[in-house]
Order: C-alpha cells, then sequence, then structure tokens
C-alpha cells in the first residue's frame, strides 16, 4: 500500500517527531509507515486522516493485486 504521509507532513513543515507526538507513536513508527515498511492499523489511519484533515482514501492508496482476481 503507498501512502501521501510523508509529502503532507512535509507540506505541513511538521518533523516527523512532532508529527508522531501528535499522532501518540514513535518517531520510528512514522517514518516506517512512509517508507511502507509499516501499514498503520485502522484507527491509526484515522488519526492521521484527522491530522490532515482529509480523507483515509486521500491519503492511502491501495493497489489491488492479481493474486485475488479470478482467471
Amino acid at each position: 500500500m503507498k501512502n501521501r504521509v510523508e509529502e503532507l507532513r512535509k507540506e505541513q513543515g511538521v518533523s516527523q517527531y512532532e508529527f508522531a507526538k501528535a499522532i501518540r507513536v514513535s518517531r520510528q513508527t512514522v517514518s516506517s509507515i512512509e517508507t511502507g515498511k509499516y501499514n498503520p492499523s485502522l484507527e491509526l489511519a484515522f488519526a492521521i486522516s484527522d491530522y490532515f484533515g482529509i480523507s483515509i482514501e486521500e491519503i492511502f492508496i491501495y493497489e489491488r493485486s492479481d493474486v485475488n482476481e479470478k482467471t
């Protein structure tokens, strides 16, 4: 899953530390989300969405894989 967290955070001029504090996670968690190594829980995704004031769908981009498609 791709996301725009880093882009949005930088647009607001907020450091990873400040953002992490605001959404109540570690800076390392923010870094992992931004690099795609960690997908946040639904609760955390809502916290991120609330922070930026936009919908989850505008932040997190779900890309379907061909594995689940019928042939």
